[in-house]
């Protein structure tokens, strides 16, 4: 598998956002070591610059935020000038507030809906031109969350649904023009972002550790960003991580329906009350390493 991905991926550019940490950055130095030309785009540009310079000549970055058009338009033209275009996009910029709604202020929970959809939906914007001229790929990154849910995680989840459907009207959208478009669907993926929550909550880890598989695994960011590329080298429509993610999706009548609340709700009333007074504790309402969010404010 890695021969064709790497014949298949030589000499492509990637745009990837959220490309500082986590699969973002994972899925960058894969492509790369497979031949493929990355445009590393993201909130910390100290990491981003280091990256490049790691991965060697033939890729770039830029600072970027994914909620500020001319800032993404920006990145897009550097891109296009260092790389001279772009075959794929993988929208995957994503941040995940710590708290539940009614803890956390409107501007927080608003936050992590630009960023998680808007963000997405803004970075389709500025790519689809260069990716048409190449008759590219679009990856839009959404969760498992798009068809499950859990206290704590209301903005993420919704915004994630979204990614998802939007997802699904573009690609009949872009058809005409030969531009593939796909949804990423993960569990939990060893990253930054999940390891701050756990550090923040023990509540949600130990509700992490009563759900089956595969709602409960942890998924290295090695095989994350290997799903993605072998993804993107088949066009596929839909990506889950891990595999058994596809049942899940495939489950959601039952997983929405009052029977799916059932599990769920047994816990909620003892349950969000510790959540909440965990988040309470750490002062912060994102996660210690979530670029640009300051203690206590989005």
């Amino acid at each position: 598998m890695a021969a064709d991905l790497a014949g298949s991926l030589k000499d492509k550019v990637l745009f990837i956002t959220g490309a500082a940490r986590g699969i973002g950055e994972e899925t960058a130095r894969r492509a790369a070591a497979l031949g493929a030309r990355v445009a590393a785009v993201g909130m910390e540009p100290e990491r981003l610059e280091k990256l490049v310079a790691e991965l060697g000549p033939g890729h770039c970055w830029a600072e970027c935020d994914v909620t500020d058009q001319s800032s993404l338009d920006a990145a897009v033209a550097t891109t296009v000038a260092q790389l001279g275009g772009i075959d794929v996009v993988i929208a995957n910029a994503g941040i995940a507030n710590h708290g539940t709604v009614a803890e956390s202020p409107a501007d927080v929970i608003a936050r992590v809906m630009e960023v998680n959809l808007i963000g997405v939906s803004r970075t389709v914007s500025a790519t689809v031109a260069e990716v048409e001229k190449r008759g590219g790929y679009l990856l839009l990154v959404s969760s498992l969350a798009a068809f499950t849910a859990l206290p704590g995680m209301a903005a993420y989840c919704g915004a994630k649904a979204g990614v998802e459907n939007y997802g699904n009207a573009l690609r009949f959208e872009l058809a005409h023009r030969g531009v593939g478009v796909a949804t990423a669907h993960m569990g939990w993926i060893d990253t930054d972002l999940v390891r701050d929550v756990k550090a923040d909550s023990s509540t949600f880890e130990d509700t992490l550790k009563k759900l089956p598989y595969p709602l409960g695994a942890l998924t290295s960011v090695e095989d994350c960003a290997n799903a993605f590329l072998e993804g993107i080298v088949r066009r596929k429509r839909r990506i889950f991580v891990p595999k058994a993610v596809g049942i899940v999706a495939a489950m959601r009548p039952i997983t929405f329906s009052w029977l799916g609340d059932l599990p769920i709700m047994a816990q909620a009333k003892q349950m969000v009350p510790r959540l909440e007074e965990q988040f309470r504790k750490t002062g912060r309402t994102f996660g210690a390493t979530s670029a640009g969010m300051g203690k206590g404010r989005p």
